[in-house]
């Protein structure tokens, strides 16, 4: 289902964008006579939305909307912990905070979809996946920065999200680097 979701949003932008772009100029500078061209960009963008639509509610009727994988946890190289201390070992210098920031946003046609799932409910998957991608990237920034202050371990790793404008999201994660013996 999610191919048809795919081809659905996809139709739409193309419509929506054609619509827009082209179509608001040609009305412009011509004749109000509606063109084939655009009559097809019509056609397309609702084309698009219905078949977004068919494909989610099937997808919901057949027992419901698989999870999305989210990204693997990120293997580190580094200990990271929410607690101030590492269990069984001493914390010999704090190097100081260190943080992992990105601003992720999903495209139109997936913005799509989550509008249409808002309609009949159930996960915003194509949200969930976002916000796992952010979050795996902040995390491996933040990491980064502990390396290269020769951090044996991060501790009291904390997440923060904030929405920045429509379907962007940001994500900072941050934590204290800290040498152990």
């Amino acid at each position: 289902m999610k191919i048809f979701r795919t081809i659905g949003s996809l139709a739409f932008v193309a419509g929506l964008f054609t619509l827009v772009f082209v179509g608001a100029t040609y009305m412009i500078w011509h004749e109000p006579l509606i063109p084939w061209w655009l009559k097809v960009a019509i056609y397309f963008m609702f084309g698009g939305i219905l078949v977004v639509m068919i494909s989610l509610v099937t997808e919901k009727s057949a027992g419901g909307a698989k999870e999305a994988a989210l990204p693997a946890d990120m293997k580190s190289r580094l200990p990271i912990l929410n607690t101030e201390t590492v269990p069984g070992r001493e914390i010999t210098e704090v190097l100081g905070l260190v943080q992992g920031h990105t601003i992720y946003a999903i495209w139109l046609g997936n913005d799509l979809s989550a509008i249409v799932r808002l309609l009949i409910g159930g996960e915003l998957t194509e949200y969930t996946e976002m916000m796992g991608k952010a979050r795996t990237l902040a995390v491996e920034r933040m990491v980064g920065e502990a390396e290269q202050l020769g951090a044996d371990a991060v501790v009291n790793v904390r997440l923060m999200t904030a929405s920045v404008v429509g379907s962007a999201a940001e994500l900072l994660a941050y934590g204290t680097a800290v040498r152990m013996r």
